[in-house]
């Protein structure tokens, strides 16, 4: 069995397509923050699609881990230069497989600081992408505005030391670029919020006034954060991934990716030093990326949420068996047809109705096997962005909010820690000390959770939105979360 190493590319089995360009000549021109599973499924791929067809050569990418859990991604990725198998699962259990060839190098900033500063200030590097979470930028779920006290933030605020996190990074090598007269790279967000690019620009220029206010209104002036909407559902690779990988290609993968074949990435075009012909790749390049995004965000995105919580209390561990349920089919289309669309203006090009429809096949691809935690991780930040949006909207407009609202007391009733047959649930969220507890108060006080304004904002004070929500909990109380869906599916 061959590890997958650059020196290997030549001797891999012929079903297994591999770079057919020279990545010797490949020159780095994007620093991507956040190297998962989805950019090199999504953006990484394009990239590489690009690379193929002999353009896009001076758009290599070098990925760069922040944290503590990229030390294994360093590990895998400079192990293999940069390599790594793509695996495509159509429902049908076809695959298509392919080596990706688009990262060039991968640096751990903890091992070197200064390299990472040298490289995004290296007048080449034109674009610094980003996939570093909902949470990563920083910023109150309710406010939207930057949180200049948590503790990395005011590290890397401090004179003289070696900045730790993306923040401090990327903004001490804007510094070094204005000091040399190099134009500033752009930043490119790829993350699933509500105009990301704006979010991080708010994040960013804040960060660089804190740091120096003639800095901050240079970031602000200068620097350029097109907004952009993707698309693909990347399950986390398995070991089960990586044996596929083995047995079907005799490979040593360390860390392949698997995902589904629908993709989509609809980009806002604001590059003023430039950008690789991403449409000639299948990217969508417009002028306003709103009507896309809030499109994905809450058909899909908060989809996932409607079916995440009353999937797990369900028994179900798989998206796709939760799909494949036709209560819970039924139940997310209403909340698409009803609750969610009504709050978004007509996408271009997109027929909403066709949409909806192929994400309940989407979600019931059995090859991707994505898992329910996987949807149920990090709630705190993905419910304030995907799907309190739809309820707010609703509750002004006089619109249907009973869908939406039982989903957010599913999270309630899941973030109790234990399931319907009294097991433990590990509950995966950044403010878990805080949530669980919340939400174990709530059999006796039931608006314990929702009371909680730094993610609810004024909610609680809504008539309208407590007694919804009240009814839907303790329905899941008292009869399950399955006799709950069957009661809200009845119900027109």
């Amino acid at each position: 069995m061959l590890p997958l190493t650059a020196r290997n590319l030549s001797s891999l089995p012929p079903d297994l397509p591999v770079p057919s360009y020279d990545r010797g000549a490949l020159r780095t021109g994007i620093v991507h923050f956040g190297v998962g599973g989805f950019h090199r499924a999504h953006e990484a791929m394009y990239l590489d699609r690009l690379m193929a067809g002999g353009a896009a050569l001076d758009w290599a990418i070098c990925g760069v881990g922040v944290m503590p859990f990229d030390e294994r991604m360093r590990d895998a990725l400079v192990a293999q230069d940069g390599l790594y198998t793509l695996v495509v699962k159509a429902p049908d259990g076809s695959l298509e497989p392919r080596v990706i060839g688009a990262i060039k190098e991968y640096l751990y900033a903890p091992d070197d600081p200064e390299a990472v500063l040298e490289k995004m200030a290296d007048p080449g590097v034109r674009i610094v992408s980003l996939t570093i979470t909902e949470g990563g930028y920083n910023i109150d779920a309710v406010t939207g505005e930057f949180l200049t006290d948590t503790p990395a933030v005011q590290y890397d605020l401090t004179p003289g030391v070696e900045p730790r996190t993306t923040f401090g990074l990327v903004t001490e090598a804007l510094a070094r670029r204005r000091a040399r007269g190099i134009a500033p790279f752009t930043i490119m967000s790829c993350d699933n919020i509500q105009g990301n690019g704006d979010v991080a620009r708010r994040s960013f220029v804040a960060y660089a006034t804190l740091r120096d206010p003639e800095l901050g209104e240079w970031v602000r002036r200068h620097v350029a954060f097109p907004n952009s909407m993707v698309d693909r559902i990347t399950p986390v690779t398995t070991a089960d991934d990586r044996d596929e990988v083995r047995k079907r290609f005799d490979v040593d993968d360390a860390w392949p990716v698997v995902c589904e074949p629908f993709t989509q990435w609809v980009l806002e075009d604001a590059f003023p030093t430039g950008r690789p012909p991403f449409e000639e790749a299948g990217v969508q390049l417009v002028s306003d990326v709103e009507p896309y995004e809030l499109m994905k965000l809450r058909l899909l995105n908060a989809s996932h949420q409607a079916l995440c919580y009353f999937g797990y209390l369900s028994g179900y561990r798989l998206v796709h068996d939760v799909a494949q349920d036709p209560l819970f089919a039924e139940f997310l289309l209403a909340y698409m047809d009803r609750e969610a669309t009504p709050t978004l203006a007509p996408v271009p090009g997109i027929d909403l109705d066709a949409y909806r429809h192929q994400l309940i096949e989407r979600f019931s691809n059995a090859q991707v096997r994505d898992t329910v935690a996987r949807l149920c991780a990090e709630s705190s930040d993905r419910i304030p962005k995907w799907l309190l949006p739809v309820i707010r909207h609703n509750l002004a407009t006089g619109g249907d909010i009973r869908r939406a609202t039982a989903v957010v007391a599913s999270w309630a009733r899941y973030a109790e820690g234990v399931d319907e047959q009294g097991r433990p649930i590990e509950v995966v969220d950044r403010l878990r000390d805080t949530l669980v507890p919340l939400a174990r108060r709530q059999r006796e006080e039931p608006l314990a959770f929702v009371a909680n304004r730094e993610l609810f904002g004024d909610l609680v004070d809504d008539e309208r939105f407590v007694a919804t929500y009240r009814s839907a909990l303790s329905s899941l109380h008292a009869r399950g979360a399955r006799a709950t869906l069957q009661g809200l599916v009845a119900t027109p």
